[in-house]
């Protein structure tokens, strides 16, 4: 996957407008930089690329041809690490190392078979043959508009070589023997260095046009698939949903344990000691049975509470407006609850959206400090969006240690997206995004 990062801009040429500060900012020197040594490298690489392809090819009749061609792929991988690191260092475009060759088996044999089935080597084989045209045409065109452009907008300062070594006074624009244009009076030397200063502001913009085809080239022959990513982040989000599922069995746990389970152990002792005293002190029987009933009652209560933080029943029941409706009225500060949907999503999609509201409602009533809460959902073609509003103090971060961040992993782990509009002083307005999948 390739992301593009870069240093941050001098602060001493922000205030000059882009156009003007192109041609002596370090982005553009780094990227002729990557042009100049684009061409030699794609040289070699496409020598070496396709000489042993078609030697491999050539003796993929004897025994020879299959491993030279499987040696060639991993050459060519090599080639790749190499053009990797040049786009990092000079483009600034961060691109991942494709996956590893994986075999199931061990021995020379079972790597030539992982080499040749890797879309990856491939990739790499073509972008070594395709690379070198491209870089050919780029070199000429960047070194020809460099040379043009810095040579006509310095022409004043070197004109004096023209009639010191070459018995003419400047630079010939057309001649036929008879008639001669020169380009030699102030004038013309002033118009000349315009000239040259209008292509000197345009060169790395023609330029950074050039590299950007580099930059698609690097990131989509030479990084992994979208396949081998998808994947990569499947294997993530499963293990989020793993460690949730997990942390929340040890929650229901604990809160057995430390709850309904202590309350009915202590209740079960209380009735064996009321049935002691049945006989012999009715009266304090009756009183012991009487604090077990209202025991009961609180045990009860609490399993209640712990099966609505597994899955309400009311949402089962009546779906998200009901149930959003009935967390909106547990919060601390007065909540708007609006829900606008046709149908009713998933299941799953649906228990996300519920135990989302509330969380982020659960950090209104904690931390914001606000006076009112805004609840809508809604649906936008094939997503469930949820955004949840407040006019407390804001600050809100998703690396604050709120909550936010294991929220945004959970909702990650079914594609969801959770975006944080928080600034200091409020309002706050947290959005998050599920697919429907009704």
């Amino acid at each position: 996957m390739a992301t593009a990062y870069g240093p941050a801009p001098d602060t001493r040429l922000s205030h000059v407008p882009a156009a003007l500060r192109a041609p002596i900012e370090g982005r553009t020197w780094r990227e002729f930089a990557y042009v100049l040594t684009g061409l030699p490298l794609s040289v070699l690489f496409f020598c070496l690329a396709v000489s042993f392809t078609a030697l491999g090819l050539g003796l993929v009749v004897t025994f020879l041809g299959i491993p030279l061609l499987a040696a060639t792929l991993a050459m060519c991988r090599g080639f790749g690490a190499v053009e990797r690191g040049r786009a990092r260092g000079l483009l600034g475009v961060d691109v991942s190392a494709p996956a590893p060759v994986v075999t199931r088996h061990r021995g020379t044999m079972a790597w030539v078979g992982g080499v040749l089935k890797s879309g990856a080597s491939w990739r790499h084989l073509l972008y070594a043959v395709l690379h070198m045209p491209w870089a050919t045409f780029t070199f000429s065109v960047t070194v020809s508009l460099y040379t043009y452009a810095w040579g006509l907008f310095t022409y004043p300062l070197w004109r004096w070589v023209f009639p010191a070594y070459a018995d003419v006074e400047g630079i010939q624009l057309y001649g036929d023997g008879r008639r001669n244009f020169i380009l030699d009076s102030p004038f013309e030397q002033a118009v000349t260095s315009l000239v040259g200063l209008a292509f000197v502001l345009v060169t790395p913009w023609l330029v950074r046009g050039m590299v950007q085809v580099d930059r698609l080239m690097v990131s989509g022959l030479l990084g992994p698939s979208r396949l081998a990513t998808r994947v990569s982040e499947l294997e993530s989000d499963r293990g989020v949903v793993v460690d949730t599922a997990a942390a929340d069995l040890r929650r229901i746990e604990r809160d057995l344990h430390d709850g309904a389970q202590a309350r009915l152990v202590a209740l079960a002792m209380d009735l064996g000691l009321a049935k002691e005293k049945l006989v012999e002190d009715p009266q304090a029987a009756a009183r012991m049975v009487d604090e077990a009933h209202g025991e009961v009652k609180t045990a009860l209560q609490e399993l209640r509470d712990l099966a609505r933080g597994i899955h309400p029943a009311v949402l089962t029941d009546r779906g998200l407006d009901a149930a959003l409706s009935s967390v909106a009225s547990r919060c601390t500060v007065p909540v708007a609850v609006e829900v606008d949907l046709p149908s009713r999503p998933a299941p799953a999609i649906e228990g996300i959206a519920y135990f989302t509201v509330s969380e982020l409602l659960q950090n209104v009533s904690k931390h914001s400090g606000a006076r009112r809460a805004w609840v809508e959902v809604w649906r936008t073609e094939d997503r469930l969006l949820l955004q949840v509003r407040d006019d407390g103090r804001g600050g809100a971060d998703l690396a604050g240690g709120s909550g936010l961040a294991g929220l945004a992993e959970r909702l990650g782990a079914v594609d969801g997206i959770l975006a944080v509009d928080s600034p200091a002083g409020g309002p706050t307005t947290v959005t998050a995004e599920l697919p429907w999948r009704g």
